[in-house]
């Protein structure tokens, strides 16, 4: 059936397909990892550049 429907919208090349289907599970992936993360590690690394060294 998706063939079919793919057929009949004309023209659609496979590799932008593909392409785009890539783009997206990529973008949801990391879209998801972002708000996972504990946010006491992401308050950590952004302000290790400003801490004093303890040497």
């Amino acid at each position: 059936m998706y063939k079919y429907i793919l057929d009949v919208a004309g023209g659609i090349n496979w590799m932008a397909l593909f392409a785009l289907m890539t783009f997206l599970f990529v973008f949801v992936t990391s879209i998801i990892l972002v708000f996972r993360k504990n946010n006491d590690h992401i308050n950590h690394m952004a302000s290790l550049p400003l801490e004093e060294d303890q040497n």
